[in-house]
């Protein structure tokens, strides 16, 4: 059987979409896994069987019910939502992400973002059709504030998003040139998405001058907080912009397992909170540990991950991304990801185990 898609059917599918990738996903099957940027903390074994009688209980032949909303009023309260402000749940934030640009897919509407940033920005609004304009960051990942304005002047975006902080970069920008952008976007009219998505590990967050603004919506994932694989994203703002946003949300996008686990974390913050510390603990030990190294170049870092330089002749970054998977090692080869990533690998911040595995393996490969 032919393994090409036939003509025919060719003919029905966009001819972008098949120009485009999938995204990617490595298999880690027995690595050190270090290239998504998961909490590498599981559930102790008690809680482990606490919330397995509490989702065998739960009813699966119904749909969803009420309770989704006692987790989005949990959420709020988390969040520090401030007064006449409402919140949306999705599918993780990517979920967020793809209805925002359906929602704002209007004639001659844009998305525009800092670059290199997060991939599904530029793949959302390609996929909906939005026009993407990509702000090439300084060369030592700042914001270049001249080119945002003259940028946001020149095509007036619908949605303009600031990851706060930035993946891959894992920085935080200057809060000045930040809120220059938030105003520039706020006259010409369009919509600001702040996205938090590693506020546990952060050291600033947007969430108290939320509500300076009626434009700016505040994103963020309970991927990050340790529910990587319940896909649970939220996104706060002013109550009219929220409920035109909801309007596009599918019915029963929260499934009873995914609400469950969010409002059993949320119950244990505290646990969660102690494992984002103690990996804010261990990147500033990996980040001590990386400086010493020759030819290694690590950039400063707010998120649990850590984007690295390799110094040297040729493709050192794939060099020593190859090294480290034959040791068992799997992190993110973002080299060719933008030119201002050249010879860059991004690290996972792993438990202390896990940080002295990548540091022996890598010491090795260099």
């Amino acid at each position: 059987m032919s393994t090409g898609l036939d003509p025919k059917l060719a003919r029905l599918i966009r001819q972008d979409v098949q120009s485009m990738h999938a995204y990617a996903i490595q298999d880690s099957a027995g690595m050190v896994k270090l290239d998504a940027m998961e909490n590498p903390h599981r559930l102790p074994p008690e809680l482990q069987a606490e919330l397995g009688r509490r989702l065998g209980a739960l009813a699966l032949n119904r749909y969803p019910d009420g309770r989704v909303n006692e987790l989005r009023r949990a959420l709020a309260e988390y969040a520090g939502m401030p007064t006449g402000f409402d919140i949306m749940l999705g599918n993780g934030s990517d979920e967020l992400i793809s209805l925002l640009a359906l929602a704002c897919d209007v004639p001659g509407g844009s998305v525009l973002a800092p670059v290199p940033g997060f991939v599904m920005y530029a793949m959302s609004a390609q996929l909906q059709g939005l026009s993407f304009i990509g702000v090439p960051l300084t060369p030592d990942f700042e914001l270049d504030l001249p080119a945002m304005l003259e940028a946001i002047r020149t095509h007036k975006p619908s949605i303009t998003y600031l990851a706060y902080p930035n993946n891959p970069t894992a920085n935080l920008w200057d809060d000045a040139a930040i809120e220059a952008i938030v105003q520039a976007v706020g006259e010409q009219g369009g919509l600001v998405v702040m996205d938090e998505a590693y506020q546990p590990f952060a050291s600033r967050s947007y969430i108290d001058r939320l509500a300076r603004h009626r434009h700016v919506l505040l994103m963020r994932t309970l991927s990050k907080f340790g529910l990587a694989g319940v896909r649970l994203g939220y996104m706060l703002g002013p109550q009219y912009l929220i409920a035109e946003i909801d309007k596009v949300r599918p019915p029963y996008n929260i499934s009873v397992l995914n609400y469950e686990c969010a409002l059993f974390a949320l119950e244990h913050r505290e646990m969660f909170a102690a494992q984002a510390q103690d990996l804010v603990r261990e990147r500033a030990r990996l980040m001590e540990a990386l400086s010493a190294l020759p030819g290694v170049r690590p950039f400063q870092s707010d998120a649990n991950m850590v984007l690295v330089r390799f110094e040297g002749e040729g493709d050192r970054a794939t060099a020593v991304f190859e090294g480290l998977k034959a040791r068992g090692v799997l992190v993110k080869n973002i080299s060719k990801m933008h030119p201002l990533l050249a010879n860059c690998l991004r690290l996972t911040v792993g438990t202390a185990d896990e940080n002295k595995q990548l540091l022996q393996a890598l010491t090795q490969s260099l």
